[in-house]
């Protein structure tokens, strides 16, 4: 069995996972940053407000990144840079009167796109294109409403009490839904799946930009809500960030597929359906297959750690006894002789006292790997005690006593290898039952004990 390098929560954050999020947000941050300063060129040159400079605008198939959603995604980066929970309270609320800004300010362009109100005027940007400026300015709905969302979840990105809490966690789960409505529309636009009535009216910058802060904004929120799943270091999380990618990425590519099927007319839509089905059901079966085998490698963990003595990886006491009565109770079923073993090794005291506790592991260490050796996987055999062990199994008196002699000489032939700090010592003591329709496993330890303390006697006055 392993050793175990120390207790720890599940749900505690794994270090590595946070090093490599920061480095993330990082780069989503410096990405926004440099597409959000060339969609503002682009937009000044467009309406000629750079006179001289020229910057120049390439000529693409794919629309620009319009002024309301340069405006919005300025507000959403600074909000989000200042609501660093590291900076100070009155930079934090900045950010959050920033988040509300462009939350309104993205809600009176959505209200405008949808009821036709001229509640976001047009931008006072003077051109020198064939330009209008509405078009300058214009945001479309489906951007207007993503914006919106994503403003609200910057306003409630780090709430930590239950209610505000909770709704911060469901905003940011709207975010992310209506993200990967809007960018997968715009996938789906580019592909040749729809026929030639696709219209692409979104900019790629503006989505790449929105999709690269709703990543920065879903990390910041995980610090605190329940997206903090994803970061644990335990077996959860990390099947929760194994499998989240393909379980996201599984109906988009089931539907593209599908259109694709449909498209080329190679097979009837009813088989493209029945083949695709199929193949999702298979994919989903295997994801439930490989999280019930992970769980039930959980499950033995679990059962391991509560029943195994950590440092000599034999069974502790309560493991000991459960397995010594169930092994007890076949003995009297199928009427086959049992036997208890008990061992406590000698001098450990001093030799802690002497050369260290880490010394005195050693010896118990060594001690474990000793019973292993001399004793079967059906035997069981436990450490009960700080440095007391007991061996229990379907044994009849004279086997029990060729065990504990294989013990001594296995401890003999240790000690002469090479030169060794300290020497393996026990001393043991056995029992067979007489009666093992009524003997306990608690009385014959007690008279194992008895027996071992007998032997450590009969040692000190030969030594003495």
């Amino acid at each position: 069995m392993p050793k175990l390098t120390g207790a720890f929560s599940p749900s505690e954050p794994d270090a590595v996972v946070l090093e490599r999020l920061a480095l993330v947000v990082q780069v989503c941050v410096a990405f926004v940053t440099l597409l959000v300063l060339h969609g503002v060129f682009e937009l000044l040159d467009l309406a000629g407000a750079l006179g001289p400079l020229e910057y120049r605008v390439y000529a693409t198939r794919w629309p620009p990144m319009t002024a309301a959603s340069a405006i919005a995604l300025v507000l959403g980066l600074l909000s989000y840079l200042l609501s660093d929970p590291r900076r100070p309270p009155a930079m934090r609320r900045a950010g959050t009167i920033l988040a509300g800004g462009m939350l309104v300010f993205c809600a009176a362009v959505m209200m405008e796109e949808r009821f036709h109100f001229a509640v976001a005027a047009s931008l006072p940007l003077l051109t020198r294109h064939a330009f209008p400026l509405s078009y300058l300015s214009a945001m479309g709905l489906q951007s207007a409403t993503t914006f919106t969302v994503l403003g609200a979840a910057l306003m409630l990105i780090r709430m930590r009490k239950r209610f505000a809490a909770r709704m911060a966690d469901l905003v940011v789960s709207g975010l992310v839904l209506a993200v990967m409505t809007i960018d997968s529309g715009f996938v789906f636009g580019t592909m040749p799946l729809f026929g030639r009535s696709a219209q692409i009216q979104n900019s790629p910058e503006t989505l790449l930009c929105l999709s690269l802060l709703t990543v920065a904004v879903v990390i910041r929120r995980a610090e605190f809500g329940v997206f903090s799943i994803f970061l644990g270091q335990g077996m959860g999380s990390r099947a929760a960030r194994l499998l989240s990618p393909l379980v996201l990425l599984m109906p988009f590519l089931r539907e593209a597929a599908r259109a694709h099927f449909l498209n080329v007319h190679r097979m009837p839509p009813h088989y493209t359906t029945a083949i695709l089905a199929s193949l999702t059901a298979i994919v989903a079966l295997a994801l439930v297959l490989y999280l019930a085998w992970r769980i039930n490698g959980m499950e033995r963990e679990i059962h391991d750690l509560s029943l195994r003595d950590a440092l000599t990886g034999l069974y502790n006491l309560r493991g000991f006894y459960l397995l010594a009565e169930q092994s007890l109770r076949v003995a009297r079923r199928s009427h086959l002789p049992f036997s208890v073993l008990f061992i406590d090794l000698d001098n450990l005291k001093q030799t802690n006292d002497q050369l260290g506790h880490q010394t005195g592991s050693q010896c118990l260490q060594e001690t474990g790997e000793l019973l292993r050796t001399a004793f079967r996987e059906i035997d069981i055999v436990g450490r009960i005690g700080g440095d007391e062990f007991a061996i229990a199994g379907h044994f009849d008196h004279a086997s029990i006593l060729l065990a504990a002699d294989r013990i001594r000489d296995l401890a003999a032939r240790r000690n002469g290898e090479g030169q060794r700090r300290f020497k393996l010592s026990f001393s043991v003591g056995c029992v067979t039952a007489d009666h093992i329709e009524t003997e306990s496993l608690e009385e014959m330890l007690a008279q194992a004990d008895r027996e071992m303390y007998q032997e450590k006697r009969h040692k000190k006055l030969a030594a003495g």
